[in-house]
């Protein structure tokens, strides 16, 4: 076989191991209270990162809806990831909170862990692939 023919092959063999490795994440949030603003859901790969919204690997936005909605994310490589997922119900693109503080819009996290202060990324990682590629988030208000 000629070099010119193992080329695209190469590539066509790389492809499809890059694709084989990519996976898609539903992440379910629920409870939604009511129809208000959006559902804003942030994926993390970096804990010193972790709910800087604007430095997260992906933001998925979906209207809010009473009890839940879901978002995907794609091309995952396998690896470790935290969410925060937050009902933006004044759609204004952030988690609003009392004193700079205490959030006053409806906030969930990977692993639904009960926090006590600023969430920390390892109670809320988890590794890709997920079984059934599929997360819960529980909203509390």
């Amino acid at each position: 076989m000629s070099s010119r023919h193992i080329v695209p092959l190469l590539g066509l063999l790389l492809s499809t191991l890059a694709h084989a490795q990519s996976h898609t994440l539903v992440v379910q949030i629920a409870p939604v209270k009511d129809a208000q603003g959006n559902i804003r859901v942030g994926l993390y790969q970096d804990p010193k990162t972790f709910r800087k919204e604007a430095q997260a690997l992906a933001v998925q936005q979906v209207a809010a809806a009473p009890g839940s909605v879901e978002v995907r994310f794609t091309n995952l490589a396998p690896g470790r990831y935290a969410i925060m997922a937050y009902h933006d119900a004044n759609a204004d693109g952030e988690l609003n909170r009392r004193l700079g503080m205490f959030p006053t819009e409806g906030y969930g996290l990977s692993n639904n862990p009960k926090v006590m202060g600023p969430p920390q990324f390892e109670a809320s990682a988890f590794s890709v692939p997920v079984p059934g590629d599929r997360l819960t988030i529980e909203l509390h208000y």
